[in-house]
């Protein structure tokens, strides 16, 4: 689609970004503070941040407020000042608290069902692993098949072709479309991968989804996979969800998967790193190992992950903090949840309608983070075009923002194909939505100064895009983080 055709997405008036999901559920939340947090405090809270920086990359790293790094460094001089204190009497007891509060927010079933992990990455390596072994030991046969998103997260697609494929599966990966119109469109191609799978006499073992996917995003009709999944036979369904907690909603008794992983360090406001590994109960429980054996082997995934030799675990304890650090904000996770999603809807029609674009995927299918389609005068063809342009914007102006290129497809053109910001940014206070919103509308004569250069790749001359930013800076204080 040529970059002049603009999609016009109305946003609903009710629930946001649930994507389709009617259901009202919603997980057993603490009791709000009575008093909410000021725009002063919020400020307080980031002062740590670089604030010459542009930070539109908060699904990468995430941001941690203050209070929570100085219960961070209490839990680590605990251990520092008397260290088998700490192990003996404080560490099992500090994690086990930190998965009551996971369960409660995500409505897990059963405590027995969250294990603390790393990341996400390392959530995907003990389910995958499991996976490996069931072919080793032939509960599945060689030649089985597996199926996973296109876009799926590169780690991810990494510890499927190092543990699954090398263990016999046949992989197959969804195609799935960008942009992307409705839930319809990714329905239709999973169904079709499944089929692809189960062609002759195959069985599907395992599907892996992810509910947000990381670049491009789009949030995924998870639920419904999940049904088709169950639908269909396959035995076993991995939702990767790196960005969800925080950023969506989750309620793992609904979605029904078999293992769901998910970042706190990205939307939750906790220090890297820590993740949650939801493992639905079943017989095959006890298959499921940390990667790093250490004495805990064989008690089961959650006690195995909350021990794994010497290290640093803080992160992993300040669950309680972060949870009254976010209660402190009107209407607690939620509220930050719903405030972000609106701003960030904000920002990106701000964006195509200046530059004459289009969304990748109407403001229902996205949550915290959304794709905005550039101009098709910065003439990028090529990956590193994206990256050349992302480093110029770094060093230059201070601006950090990731750039999806999407190549051509078959009958366009270049400039016909899909070039995309990723905005991601969270919303805490207003001087925090002003700076953005005031930073956006300066960003809207970006494509009157490019055309009126003709430069082919605008970045490549300084004084063209330096021009368009100095107008940014000399209007905007960029305060996107605090």
């Amino acid at each position: 689609m040529a970059s002049h055709c603009q999609k016009s997405y109305l946003r609903p008036d009710s629930t946001p970004h649930l994507n389709g999901d009617t259901d009202t559920h919603l997980p057993k939340k603490p009791k709000i503070a009575p008093t909410s947090i000021s725009d002063s405090e919020i400020q307080s809270e980031f002062a740590h941040h670089d604030l010459s920086v542009a930070r539109i990359n908060n699904g990468s790293f995430g941001c941690c407020p203050s209070s929570v790094i100085s219960a961070q460094q209490q839990w680590q001089h605990k251990f520092l000042r008397q260290p088998d204190y700490f192990y003996f009497n404080e560490l099992k007891k500090g994690i086990l608290e930190s998965r009551t509060i996971i369960k409660d927010l995500i409505n897990a079933e059963h405590i027995d069902e969250v294990s603390i992990v790393d990341n996400a990455t390392t959530a995907a390596a003990i389910v995958l692993q499991k996976i490996a072994r069931d072919f080793a030991e032939g509960r599945f046969q060689k030649g089985d098949a597996a199926v996973m998103l296109h876009y799926a997260y590169g780690a991810v697609k990494k510890s499927v072709e190092a543990y699954v494929s090398r263990a016999g599966a046949y992989v197959i990966e969804v195609q799935l479309p960008f942009p992307v119109e409705s839930n319809d469109e990714i329905i239709c191609e999973f169904r079709k991968a499944l089929e692809r799978g189960k062609a002759n006499g195959r069985k599907v073992r395992l599907a892996v989804i992810d509910h947000i996917t990381s670049m491009p995003c789009v949030v995924i009709p998870v639920k419904e996979l999940v049904k088709i999944c169950r639908e269909e036979g396959v035995d076993q369904v991995f939702v990767d969800a790196a960005h969800a907690i925080g950023c969506t909603d989750i309620n793992m008794q609904e979605i029904g998967a078999d293992y769901y992983t998910s970042n706190l360090h990205k939307w939750f406001f906790c220090p890297p790193s820590i993740a949650f590994l939801y493992s639905r109960r079943s017989p095959s429980l006890s298959d499921l190992h940390h990667p790093v054996v250490s004495h805990e082997y064989g008690n089961g995934l959650a006690i195995e992950s909350a021990w794994i030799g010497t290290r640093d675990y803080s992160s992993q304890l300040v669950v309680p903090s972060v949870l009254k650090f976010v209660n402190r904000f009107e209407d607690g996770i939620e509220g930050i949840k719903k405030r972000n999603h609106e701003a960030v809807v904000k920002m990106g029609e701000m964006l195509v309608e200046s530059w004459k674009t289009r969304l990748g995927c109407p403001p229902s299918m996205c949550a915290s983070m959304i794709m905005v389609g550039l101009p098709s005068c910065l003439g990028i063809s090529s990956e590193s075009d994206t990256m050349m342009l992302r480093t110029h914007l770094r060093e230059e102006f201070r601006v950090e923002v990731p750039i999806y290129y999407r190549a051509p497809r078959k009958g366009e053109t270049e400039m016909e194909s899909m070039n995309l910001f990723e905005l991601a940014s969270p919303v805490l206070s207003s001087r925090n939505e002003d700076g953005r919103a005031r930073f956006i509308k300066a960003a809207r004569g970006v494509r009157r100064l490019l055309h009126s250069h003709g430069f082919e790749r605008p970045w490549a001359h300084p004084q063209t895009l330096q021009r368009w930013m100095h107008q940014a800076e000399n209007n905007v204080i960029i305060f996107l983080m605090t």
